[in-house]
């Protein structure tokens, strides 16, 4: 049987046939599998993460007061609000077929893998700017093919879930520029003091080339390094057509101006307040720390930091150079908003954090307004008459507290309550505890704003139970607000990084006392620094009406008080139980009070304490505390609840059978007659 033998063409034929077939069916299978992968990449969503952002508190006008960032110093910006010579300088530098890849640029990987292949190791990176997002994001810096084929994937899932423009703008956000700074605005800001959007070619170029080695390309480390990554860069912008070569050249010849960098021997503005305002956010508003930080929030405050600076400043002039161990705590506050304006806890930061703002010490004397405006409310006028002398007063079962007027002096004789306040006088302030009950007196402070615990004894009367300034402070604003307590605020919003009001604070008052009470209160208090007053030493430092009380303890001295724009308290002493010499040291609360008030209100005209509804004035002969005559040799303007004026005339100085003739009450003159009236040489 004769055998035929197949043609060789015949048998070439067929088998390329078969591997025609078998290369369309692989070719299907792998276009298959890639759909497959890319309907599943589609479908996953992508890994938790979260972007550390700068958390930035600003001032009352706007400026920045602080960053948190604890080392990873990054503020997001849109890409609109980004310099385009800086995006096309990173694409032309990073990935310059960025914009027609899908995720990886096959030909950079291949060449790459050859490499790795030949030397058996992962010298080479070949990422993507899609890659390095995805890395940054989602992945450890490991060098191993699994983490290289794991950003791969995420990469398409990024390519997938975001356009070109989304993923350029969260890469220039997320990259590490060097310094702390993470993303494109905080380093425009670290080497340039600048916005992203503000960037020059030049600058866009050198930015640009600094996430490839931080440290070693960094202008601040090494400027003529620096200088040379622009260079590569700039002519890779020329290559790509996105400069012209006499732009390329421009840029390069143009000088480098970096931001000076901070020394760390500056000390930073209100870092009291600063404490503060950390403690409220996580404290108050129940925002963690991680999201405080990291989080990209936008704290707004109440913080004046012109009135801040002048606050740091006097502090700093006042307090004796010599004797580092007294410390000093100040508080301003608007009594119309509650805004809190300045704040100084100490006068080192450095060496101590402590707040002494919100301490806890005893008030003094600075606590009787309180007690009297309770006074004032319950059958006491200005003209209440309580003999002052040496007094023992007896208390819960036979208990007995003997008080004592400083230096021991006493006028043994009646005084009333605008003398008591203006020289501080201390039996006359226990009589009238004595006569309210001390629980009213504890009652009246707590609806005034002090939170802190008080003793219902009557040395209460005299500021034994310790608060801090900051709440007395609150309590002053009410007396000056016509009895309205309003709420301290010193964060008036907080936004998250997308713009979301997390925290919104809005001024609150509330009816305390009667505001009256609270106005005949205000006007006596004006005479502490009247001649013979406790505060007359510092009233030639201020050229406005300004009310006010002193108080001291052998280890404390203060100074609260307000004038209708500000109020404004100051303590002076020591941590430890150091006695304050009273005459020296506690002299400096009034002083550092009395300038920093005056200068705080620079520029705004004097504010005269005005008067509600129900109040009259009349003319009292001080001798007999009746209605002075036009014959009275020294008659003195009080101010009454109306009704509770004396009615009688003073007789004592009205010759015989003459009738006597009121002097006129002092409410139809004019302000500038008011204001003249206040505004006399002692002042």
């Amino acid at each position: 049987m004769e055998v035929i033998r197949e043609a060789p063409l015949l048998r070439y034929l067929r088998w390329a046939k078969k591997f025609v077939k078998f290369t369309i069916l692989s070719l299907l299978c792998f276009s298959f599998a890639i759909l497959l992968l890319i309907l599943y990449l589609r479908s996953q969503p992508l890994p938790e993460t979260f972007v550390k952002q700068t958390t930035t508190i600003y001032a009352s006008n706007g400026e920045v007061l602080d960053t948190m960032h604890r080392g990873e110093n990054r503020i997001s910006v849109p890409l609109a609000e980004i310099s385009p010579a800086l995006l096309d300088a990173t694409i032309a530098i990073e990935d310059r077929s960025f914009r027609e890849h899908f995720g990886f640029d096959w030909k950079r990987l291949a060449m790459a893998a050859y490499v790795d292949v030949v030397n058996m190791d992962m010298r080479q990176g070949a990422s993507t700017i899609t890659q390095q997002l995805a890395r940054n994001l989602y992945l450890s810096l490991d060098k191993t093919w699994e983490r290289k084929i794991k950003e791969a994937l995420l990469a398409i899932q990024l390519e997938l879930n975001y356009s070109k423009d989304e993923i350029l703008e969260m890469y220039v956000n997320q990259i590490y520029y060097g310094h702390s700074a993470y993303g494109v605005q905080a380093a425009a800001q670290t080497y340039f003091g600048k916005d992203a959007k503000d960037l020059t070619v030049a600058e866009s170029a050198m930015l640009a080339g600094i996430p490839k080695g931080p440290t070693y390309y960094s202008p601040f480390v090494d400027l003529e390094r620096a200088k040379a990554r622009q260079k590569l860069i700039l002519d890779a912008m020329e290559r790509d057509n996105l400069l012209t070569s006499k732009e390329a050249e421009q840029a390069y010849a143009e000088p480098i101006k970096l931001k000076q960098r901070a020394n760390d021997k500056v000390t930073e503005p209100a870092p009291y307040f600063r404490d503060y305002i950390a403690t409220l956010v996580k404290n108050k508003y129940g925002i963690d720390e991680e999201k405080f930080i990291h989080g990209g929030l936008k704290i707004h405050t109440t913080l004046d930091p012109v009135v801040q600076k002048k606050a740091e400043d006097i502090v700093a002039s006042v307090l004796p150079k010599n004797n580092p161990n007294l410390q000093v705590a100040l508080v301003a506050m608007d009594p119309a908003t509650g805004y809190i304006k300045a704040m100084v806890g100490g006068r080192d930061y450095k060496v101590s954090q402590f707040n002494r703002v919100l301490g806890k010490r005893q008030p003094g004397s600075s606590f009787k307004p309180i007690m009297y405006l309770s006074a004032l409310q319950n059958g006491y006028t200005p003209l209440t008459l309580m003999k002052s002398e040496p007094t023992v007063f007896t208390y819960d079962n036979n208990k007995q507290y003997i008080p004592g007027n400083f230096g021991g002096k006493y006028p043994n004789a009646l005084i009333n309550m605008r003398e008591a306040i203006k020289t501080s006088d201390n039996i006359y302030a226990v009589k009238t505890i004595d006569f309210l009950g001390p629980q009213k007196v504890v009652d009246q402070a707590k609806q005034l704003g002090i939170t802190s615990s008080m003793q219902a004894v009557p040395s209460l009367a005299l500021g034994t139970s310790p608060i801090s300034p900051f709440e007395l402070n609150a309590a002053y604003a009410a007396i000056v607000n016509k009895g309205q307590a309003v709420k301290p605020i010193a964060i008036t919003s907080i936004e998250d990084s997308e713009g979301n009001i997390l925290v919104e604070e809005k001024p609150e008052k509330m009816q305390v006392a009667d505001p009256v009470a609270s106005a005949l209160l205000v006007n006596m208090m004006q005479s502490v620094f009247e001649q013979g007053g406790t505060g007359y030493r510092v009233a030639g430092e201020m050229n406005r009406p300004v009310a006010g009380k002193t108080g001291s303890t052998d280890y404390d001295a203060w100074l609260s008080g307000f004038t209708p724009q500000l109020v404004s308290t100051v303590w002076v002493g020591y941590d430890k139980n150091q006695k304050v010499d009273d005459v020296k040291e506690g002299y400096l609360s009034k002083k550092i009070w009395a300038q920093f008030m005056e200068s705080a209100l620079k520029g705004q005209p004097p504010a005269l304490f005005d008067m509600p509804a129900g109040v009259v004035s009349v003319y009292i002969d001080p001798a007999s505390g009746k209605l002075a005559t036009e014959h009275c040799p020294n008659p003195q303007l009080f101010y009454f609840a109306s009704g509770t004026e004396p009615q009688d005339y003073c007789m004592n100085h009205i010759p015989k059978n003459e009738t006597p003739t009121p002097l006129k009450p002092p409410d139809s003159s004019t302000f500038w007659q008011r204001m003249g009236s206040w505004w006399k040489p002692d002042h």
